[in-house]
């Protein structure tokens, strides 16, 4: 980073010790009513969305390059900055300035990343936004994938030609991989996968004992049997890697995450990725938008809920008939009822994204809004 040849302010010197730590992220330094961009962040930012790119202390002979945006407009520019690829950290003012003793205290309170997204203005409601880690060995490949807005938290282990249909399958916005494993064949190819974001973690994310340590501190229990998953297996360790660098940009309570789910391949149809892109299941060949795929023309849904639910039922085909006869038992019902089936999709219209609602409760990143909304829900 270009710093200028003076001493730099009491403000600048923390924006310098912030940016230190968060070296790969876009920092917004908030400044009053506004967050400020400083150096090469902000002629990134200028060219990347747009913000007007400017100069501090411009009387001086190595000025610095600055940017910013008002508070109130957040969730526009950190939308703009995921989607063009960026992760994004958030320094707020931990005190009134009009009460602080000296310089304000300064603290990033998240990392917001592709993958660990959790506002509504930020999320499309009727379509999952999966975390993914992929966690390489000589014996399998660990794989577990996390939905931060909602909780929903998986893994599995699997051969190494099966991890691009699974990515395909589960179609993450991010996926973390061990930085050690760039050269491997696994993490090759996610590099070649169109529209994922790779996150590179360092050696120690992946020390199998601290993983699994973090998973039984989340779920408050001292093996983790009673999920049906066996213990020391490189999906473990994928994700308990997933699960640190959750609390590592969320910074808060992830109350929520309160279950991990084994998934076993042969439980659902086997689709591989080239049939699956082929097929067209939940995006289309020509662009990879919802609109004009399968889903988009058989989703008849009223609920944000309902229609992620109706993505995951479309990319994992029950192949157990005890199960199908149940799903096709449970349709004949409301079809047979239709006053009955029309009365309840008018009481789920009114109600609002519980999944996502009760995730930012757990968080402690709701808003008034969003809790009169979870009680008109409910």
């Amino acid at each position: 980073m270009t710093t200028p040849e003076r001493t730099p302010s009491p403000a600048m010197q923390r924006y310098l010790e912030v940016k230190a730590q968060h070296p790969q992220a876009i920092l917004l330094f908030r400044m009053g009513d506004f967050y400020e961009l400083f150096y090469e962040d902000a002629v990134t930012a200028s060219k990347a969305v747009g913000l007007t790119l400017t100069s501090r202390d411009k009387g001086s002979t190595n000025p610095i390059p600055m940017a910013g945006f008002p508070y109130h407009q957040l969730d526009s520019y950190l939308q703009k900055l995921v989607r063009a690829g960026f992760r994004a950290a958030i320094c707020e003012q931990m005190e009134d300035p009009k009460l602080a003793k000296g310089l304000v205290k300064r603290e990033v309170t998240r990392v917001v990343t592709p993958g660990t997204l959790t506002e509504d203005s930020l999320l499309d409601p009727r379509e999952s936004n999966f975390l993914a880690c992929v966690f390489p060995t000589k014996e399998a490949c660990g794989l577990a994938w996390l939905e931060v807005s909602t909780g929903r938290f998986f893994t599995t282990d699997l051969a190494d030609e099966a991890v691009a249909d699974e990515i395909a399958r589960i179609q993450p916005a991010e996926c973390l991989v061990p930085e050690q494993a760039k050269n491997s064949g696994v993490v090759q190819m996610l590099t070649r996968t169109s529209g994922l974001f790779l996150s590179e973690r360092p050696p120690w994310s992946f020390a199998a004992d601290q993983c699994k340590r973090l998973l039984l501190e989340q779920f408050q229990t001292r093996t983790l049997a009673g999920f049906d998953i066996d213990e020391d297996t490189p999906g473990i360790t994928a994700a308990g890697a997933l699960l640190d660098y959750v609390r590592e940009t969320q910074k808060s309570s992830l109350g929520h995450i309160t279950r991990l789910e084994p998934y076993r391949r042969g439980t659902s149809l086997l689709i591989d990725e080239a049939t699956r892109r082929s097929l067209e299941l939940t995006q289309t060949l020509r662009d990879g938008q919802r609109a004009g795929s399968l889903l988009a023309v058989i989703d008849e849904t009223v609920t944000p809920m309902g229609a992620r639910l109706l993505a995951e039922w479309l990319s994992n085909p029950l192949t157990e008939p005890s199960k199908i006869e149940r799903r096709l038992d449970a349709v004949e019902e409301l079809h047979d009822d239709a006053m009955f089936c029309r009365d309840l999709r008018d009481q789920l219209r009114e109600g609002y994204d519980l999944q996502r609602l009760t995730a930012r409760v757990a968080t402690g990143r709701c808003s008034p809004r969003d809790l009169s909304c979870l009680a008109r829900t409910l």
